[in-house]
């Protein structure tokens, strides 16, 4: 697909972009830090700050994920099948798997992997308080076999163990990491890249790993910078001082060079989130209200520029299955919105949140609700928004970024206990639909389970699927081997390297 004419950037814009990453990256490719006697060093502007010290046990896991510090026992192909890591083979009896682990495999701090080290990083994230969310609704136990197996029980037969151990937020991680209060990934890691230097929520720096198990990176190290300003991510390409630019704004994209601009669709689900446990949401008609209310083919064609595709479900066509077996839902009819008043929260780090949140703002007042906006930085909004603090919530959320199966995911946000339970939604009958969906084995009846599952959700009104987006990533011209992940859990691979 061709990208739109380019505008340029007005000067301004790029010097004020510009200035907010001044002094992270020298001109050459290299920094202030070690590594670049060999090659150029890799210069990444990332969306996200870390929420959590870049603890694995929090989202900050997908920052170690991308970065290729961290690694899982199990990788996921581009279908979602399930593929040796760190570990290289594994069986099944009935609630137990067994997993041998990789030969030749050290940390970065020079000690071995091995079963018990598996185990220890298994243990402590089941253990974890809140869990990862691909464990939500599971109860896992590792132990060591001998020293190069490690078996994994579930109370419940689970056919999605191994996906589940694929998540980042599983990775495994050296002794060190786990000394403390919270998990230090800090020279922790597997992976060809070593974490060294973690600068707050500013920067972080990592060198190449010249032991790593999969051979040596073309790159000696990668130096990150956290820009949550969509605009400077942008000019930051432009200008020469960033090579890989992750999340460009959609706004963003058509100022490019459309040979720099890769655009992936993605499970990536942008929906509002209707509070069911309090406040005007609470009352099934006013939720039918804001759903008849929602027109997101205009979002799609004025705040997405026609770069997202209109939902017709939770699930969006990066799961081509989905479509083909979705029936009509059935659904309450529509109250009166008159004189109620809602507030709606959504965040700044993805830039064209807050444009939709002003242009649902205008289509809800339209049909009656008098409706307030609280916009923030999600690290400042997301403890709110899991509260039930607002009486809506507008969230770009991954589908499948933890297991490859959807079902996690519906589970952690729309089941009773489910951990990103933002909608406060207790239905006996979809948490009925979602436990069947996570108990069918794997295949076509376990896509149908799904599909019941979500309809089950989309018939409470509790959440308003509006559009799926697309990855929209920037490659300076020199960058070869980037990974282009809808999954988002690949940036840099050993591969990656600037000519």
């Amino acid at each position: 697909m061709r990208l739109p004419a380019r505008r340029l950037l007005p000067v301004p814009a790029i010097a004020a972009a510009s200035a907010l990453l001044t002094g992270c990256f020298s001109g050459d490719g290299t920094t202030e830090g070690s590594g670049g006697a060999d090659g150029k060093r890799l210069r990444l502007a990332m969306m996200q700050p870390p929420r959590s010290g870049l603890s694995p046990l929090s989202d900050d896991a997908f920052k170690l994920s991308r970065w290729s510090t961290a690694e899982t026992l199990v990788k996921l192909d581009t279908a979602g099948d399930a593929q040796p890591a760190l570990a290289t083979s594994w069986q099944r009896d009935g609630r137990t798997w067994s997993f041998e682990i990789r030969d030749g495999v050290t940390f970065h701090d020079g000690t071995k992997l091995d079963a018990e080290a598996v185990v220890r990083s298994l243990t402590r994230a089941a253990g974890a308080s809140p869990k990862p969310r691909i464990l939500d609704g599971v109860e896992l136990t590792a132990k060591a076999a001998d020293a190069d197996t490690v078996t994994v029980t579930t109370a419940a037969e689970d056919p999605l163990v191994p996906q589940r151990l694929s998540s980042p937020q599983l990775a495994v991680l050296a002794a060190k990491a786990y000394t403390g209060q919270t998990v230090n990934p800090v020279g922790a890691g597997t992976g060809p890249f070593e974490l060294t230097k973690v600068n707050g929520t500013s920067s972080a720096t990592l060198d190449r790993y010249d032991a790593y198990w999969g051979g040596r990176a073309k790159a000696p190290g990668i130096d990150v910078r956290f820009v949550p300003d969509g605009t400077a991510r942008a000019a930051a390409l432009r200008s020469g001082e960033a090579d890989i630019v992750e999340a460009v704004p959609v706004s963003q994209a058509a100022l490019l060079d459309e040979d720099l601009v890769t655009e992936v669709p993605m499970p990536r689900t942008n929906t509002l989130y209707l509070n069911t446990g309090k406040g005007a949401f609470k009352d099934a008609s006013l939720r039918a209200a804001a759903r008849e209310a929602i027109d997101a083919e205009s979002i799609v064609k004025g705040v997405y520029e026609g770069r997202a595709d209109v939902a017709e479900g939770l699930l969006g066509p990066a799961l081509p299955w989905a479509a083909g077996l979705r029936a009509p839902v059935t659904r309450v009819e529509a109250g009166d919105p008159a004189g109620r008043t809602v507030t709606i929260g959504t965040f700044t780090d993805r830039a064209e949140l807050p444009e939709v949140a002003a242009t649902l703002q205008q289509q809800l007042q339209k049909a009656g609700f008098t409706v307030k906006l609280d916009v923030r930085e999600y690290a400042n909004i997301e403890a709110d928004a899991l509260a039930g603090e607002f009486d809506a919530f507008i969230l770009s959320r991954a589908t499948v970024l933890d297991s490859g199966d959807p079902a996690a995911y519906l589970y952690s946000d729309f089941a009773s206990d489910g951990s990103f339970n933002i909608a406060q939604l207790q239905d006996p009958t979809v948490d009925a639909a979602l436990r069947e969906a996570g108990e069918t084995p794997t295949g076509d009846a376990r896509r149908e389970a799904v599909i019941a599952a979500e309809a089950a959700v989309l018939a409470t009104d509790a959440a308003v699927p509006m559009l799926h987006e697309r990855v929209i990533q920037g490659d300076a011209a020199g960058v070869v081997g980037a990974a282009h992940d809808p999954r988002e859990r690949e940036l840099v691979t050993a591969a990656t390297h600037v000519k």
